[in-house]
């Protein structure tokens, strides 16, 4: 469940409980619509468009499993045979994620019987490259259990639904065998081996035997539609994350350590301005006082008036001057940090400001395109900055761009950041620490954090987080 929390976390007691009620909640899987169909009319159901929507649904399913089974057989052979010279790789890696198309058919074929559609169990992947999405779709368990569905499920099932269609189109022959005696008329006429009947009354029980045959058929579609149902959801699914109580403690243990880190971070940044950076510039000051005192007392001595100009070389003045230059650089270092931990202007005037802040002070162009509506909670807004800051240093860094866009939205309750520079690529978010820090704290937010970088350029780096913070 979706829980709103304010910047603040005031509400976090209120976030407990609900995740509380939500762990104790039992998580029962949907009913299945044709099951529930067939107990409402369980008399009437062979004579239902729910019967004929199995039907339909499982000869569709059929012909798909016979033309899929026969399709990866040959690429398999063909795979198998050309992998000695390597070209056979391709075919046995078409093989490997044959479930993905297939998969997707059965979810819409799921449609005819089901009236909720079964989501798409793959993460997307805006803006991708091909091999992000393969080495991505290839890491996926999902990919693996739509295989398994493929291989292992699709045929046991598939030769079911072909027995069960033969009995229907069988039961259906009997059903008109009078109609087929009359119109063909001869004395007698072999309606079953070894069994002849003479006239269309002697098939009247034939008759009867078709219509338990269409009862039996009937049901029994039913029942094997369930099957398939049960399992196109237990394979081709999402899978839920029922791991109860252990998922709510580490989701709020990693809040914890969020919060705690962000506390933290505010008391070292306020210490450093209140402190240590007042002192440094009341030492620039006493070491400025100092050498004003230093010229005029040497002016004295030397019957120059104060101010008329340099008074000669005096080392004591040049160790004061250094110092005092020194302590100055020490203050803008220290500034520069402060500002790294949690910039004030962020805090004053919002996301949009500080992004052209920093972009105004970094050494490549950047050009800024933040269209926002107004604040953003503060954890989106600190997420999103730092986002940002740690992208613009990779660019200046390793990328050797010479122009670099950041550009913002906000789409469906989301905000959709996207740093893009036209640098050389390759870029490897695992190779450091700082994209791997971000995308565990986007995570916490329920984000998502994206790195595409194909050798050559250029690289995009994508942060997509619900604005509820």
């Amino acid at each position: 469940m979706d829980v709103d929390v304010d910047a603040d976390g005031a509400t976090r007691e209120a976030v407990d409980e609900a995740l509380d009620g939500a762990a104790d909640a039992p998580q029962s899987p949907p009913p299945v619509a044709v099951l529930a169909a067939l107990r409402a009319r369980p008399l009437r159901f062979p004579l239902t468009r729910d019967s004929l929507r199995c039907w339909a649904y499982l000869v569709g399913g059929a012909l798909l499993s016979l033309l899929v089974v026969v399709l990866l057989v040959v690429l398999a052979v063909l795979g198998l045979g050309l992998s000695v010279v390597g070209i056979g790789l391709p075919l046995l890696l078409a093989v490997a994620l044959s479930g993905l198309p297939v998969g997707r058919l059965e979810r819409r074929l799921l449609r005819l019987v089901e009236p909720t559609p079964l989501p798409d169990p793959h993460r997307a992947l805006p803006g991708a490259g091909r091999r992000a999405r393969l080495r991505t779709r290839l890491r996926e368990r999902a990919t693996w259990r739509e295989l398994a569905h493929t291989l292992l499920v699709g045929p046991p099932l598939t030769a079911a639904g072909l027995g069960l269609t033969a009995l229907l189109v069988f039961s259906a022959a009997l059903v008109v065998s009078p109609l087929v005696v009359w119109a063909l008329a001869p004395e007698t006429v072999m309606l079953l081996p070894g069994h002849a009947v003479q006239g269309p009354l002697h098939a009247l029980p034939a008759t009867a035997v078709g219509l338990a045959g269409l009862l039996l058929a009937g049901y029994a579609g039913a029942l094997l539609t369930a099957v398939h149902v049960r399992l196109a959801r237990l394979l081709l699914g999402p899978r839920e994350e029922g791991l109860g109580r252990q998922v709510v403690e580490l989701t709020r243990s990693r809040a914890r350590l969020v919060d705690a880190f962000e506390a933290e971070r505010r008391r070292i940044e306020r210490d450093l301005h209140d402190g240590a950076q007042q002192q440094l510039v009341a030492l620039s000051m006493t070491l400025g006082l100092a050498a004003h005192e230093l010229r005029q007392r040497a002016a004295t001595a030397v019957g120059t008036p104060p101010g008329a100009g340099p008074v000669g070389d005096d080392p004591v003045l040049d160790l004061v001057d250094r110092a005092r230059g020194e302590a100055r650089q020490a203050l803008e270092q220290l500034r520069g940090l402060v500002r790294g931990i949690h910039p004030q202007v962020l805090t004053d005037h919002g996301l949009a400001a500080a992004v052209t802040e920093v972009a105004l002070r970094h050494p490549i162009p950047v050009e800024v395109d933040l269209d926002l509506p107004g604040r953003l909670p503060g954890p989106v807004e600190s997420t999103a900055y730092f986002t940002v800051t740690e992208a613009l240093t990779n660019a200046a860094k390793h990328s050797g761009a010479a122009a670099i866009t950041v550009h913002g939205r906000i789409a469906d309750g989301r905000l959709v950041l996207q740093v893009t520079d036209d640098g050389r690529g390759g870029a490897d978010p695992a190779a450091g620490a700082g994209l791997q820090g971000l995308a565990d704290r986007v995570a916490i937010l329920r984000g998502r954090l994206m790195v595409t970088s194909p050798t050559g350029g250029p690289t995009r780096l994508r942060l997509e987080v619900p604005c509820s913070g």
